[in-house]
């Protein structure tokens, strides 16, 4: 990903969909990416009061919410584009919420999708109700999600690495969307079957041994993939450490003063190529700052 990129940023007016406008704003504002601003609005409960109420005229009640979403979609495009001057694009769609958000995002030609963690209909479960979730399993296009209100540019992103090939993926993307932040690449280390070594009677001695090898090798391969993407020495950090990859994520979020989580979807075993990773399912539903799942190159 590289150059001007597009955004799309889904809204149901909510508080936390609007901290998702106005951090795709400005990201578009700092990028020069294109926004486009998207509402799906769902049928079925137009066809619930219409069944409820049967003396309405037809077609009055869907007359009546497009009108209303149309002016609240007018607002937000003004208000974002006299705060953060850019003037989004803006489109009002009718359909299921899942089916059609995937769609239009497939559609769309978007490089990330932009989503706030909770919302009034949308998105109230913060990526970990069961609908929410499969749109982050589907999507093709990385996802980011808003958790904080928008207060200054990103400064401090924090990107777990695992080698694997979305390790470079969330490098790269953390490069487009935040130019100047400082990158923190983080690896957690284990010794695999350390547990049964012990049960072994293998000493602590030896154990030892294989972690300082183990961090040893960290440390070399974090040196190469920050070579490979081409990150400045003096705006990268590296981090080795042992133990449950997602506590020490959330650790290092907290010790670094993270705004910006950057993490692949996915990690190296073939299990976890059928849904998201269990490392970044708690990431998601534990961090405080905003988390971005970018997809493997």
């Amino acid at each position: 990903m590289a150059g001007p990129i597009n955004l799309l940023a889904a809204t149901d007016f909510s508080s936390s969909a609007r901290h998702a406008a106005e951090r795709a704003a400005l990201i578009s504002g700092e990028t020069g990416a294109r926004l486009e601003l998207l509402h799906v609005l769902s049928l079925a409960p137009l066809q619930e009061l219409q069944r409820l109420v049967t003396d309405l005229p037809a077609g009055f009640a869907e007359e009546a919410v497009s009108e209303e979403v149309q002016v609240e979609m007018d607002a937000l495009a003004a208000s974002l584009q006299a705060q953060y001057a850019v003037k989004p694009d803006c489109r009002i769609v009718r359909g299921a919420l899942l089916s059609t958000l995937h769609a239009e995002a497939v559609a769309s030609g978007a490089d990330l999708l932009v989503f706030g963690a909770r919302g009034e209909s949308v998105f109230r479960h913060v990526l970990l109700g069961t609908t929410a979730m499969r749109m982050v399993s589907k999507s093709r296009q990385p996802i980011l999600v808003v958790k904080q209100p928008v207060r200054r540019a990103y400064r401090t992103l924090l990107v777990p690495v695992d080698f694997s090939p979305s390790s470079l993926a969330s490098i790269r993307i953390a490069q487009v969307l935040a130019p100047k932040a400082e990158i923190i690449l983080m690896h957690a280390f284990d010794i695999p079957f350390e547990s049964r070594l012990r049960l072994a009677n293998v000493s602590d001695d030896i154990i030892n041994h294989y972690r300082v090898v183990a961090r040893q090798q960290a440390q070399k391969d974090l040196y190469d993939l920050r070579e490979s993407a081409g990150l400045s020495t003096g705006k990268t950090r590296f981090v080795v450490v042992h133990g449950d990859a997602s506590l020490r994520v959330l650790e290092q979020e907290q010790a670094f003063d993270c705004d910006l989580i950057v993490m692949g979807k996915h990690g190296r075993s073939p299990l976890e190529e059928l849904i998201v990773g269990s490392v970044t399912k708690k990431v998601l539903a534990e961090s405080q700052c905003d988390v971005l799942v970018s997809t493997s190159e």
